[in-house]
């Protein structure tokens, strides 16, 4: 149920509250099904890893990590932020590098500055059901980029915000880089006249630039 109150988040009894595009809602709190899927594994696997490296550490180690927190904040979420300790980030920098198939730091990496997104638009094409997705890239990708995905939707959908990582962006040939193997490999039923969301995003030694967005639609053979 859609309602006006105060900004606000999470559970409160029986009920849980969220923002969303529309405004903030109140549901029913339903525990999520938990299908124990293999990247759902890989990704928890990696948080427990995480954990356990950071006591690993040595002391100036430790020193390090909480002095390249400084600064570094939370996501920002109903107009506020917190600050990372030195913990978080050590999680954070490693469940990136292990997500997509990099060895974790002990050491803090320093803070990247992330030049233009060379990833342009989608292009999806039909030969006799055969379906092929290409993004264009003006430039070749100084660092690695993440491809993301979700399963096809109506073509009369604008927005999605649960995405999935498909891998790292394929060397482009020509200014091309073809993600279908990548996509089917996750997707494999892409109907006529859905709309495919594919995102991009940098990543440097566990840092994250800002995602860059782009659809289309699948045509008929």
């Amino acid at each position: 149920m859609k309602e006006l109150d105060i900004p606000k988040r999470g559970k409160r009894g029986n009920t849980i509250t969220y923002k969303t595009r529309y405004g903030q809602v109140t549901r029913q709190l339903v525990v999520p099904r938990d299908p124990h899927t293999e990247t759902q594994m890989d990704r928890r696997t990696a948080f427990g890893r995480a954990r356990f490296l950071w006591r690993t550490l040595s002391d100036d180690q430790r020193t390090a990590w909480n002095a390249a927190a400084r600064g570094a904040r939370t996501r920002r979420y109903l107009n506020q932020s917190g600050p990372l300790s030195g913990y978080l980030l050590f999680v954070k920098i490693n469940c990136n590098l292990a997500a997509i198939g990099r060895p974790m730091a002990f050491d803090p990496p320093a803070t990247p500055r992330f030049g233009p997104n060379p990833v342009g638009p989608l292009t999806i094409a039909n030969s006799g059901g055969a379906v092929t997705l290409k993004l264009s890239v003006s430039a070749e990708p100084a660092h690695d980029i993440v491809v993301l995905g979700t399963k096809p939707r109506s073509a009369g959908v604008s927005f999605v915000d649960h995405f999935t990582i498909l891998g790292l962006l394929p060397a482009p040939d020509q200014g091309i880089s073809d993600v279908t193997d990548l996509f089917l490999a996750r997707f494999p039923a892409v109907p006529v006249g859905s709309r495919i969301f594919i995102r991009t995003v940098q990543h440097i030694d566990g840092w994250e630039d800002l995602s860059k967005q782009t659809s289309a639609l699948v045509p008929a053979p």
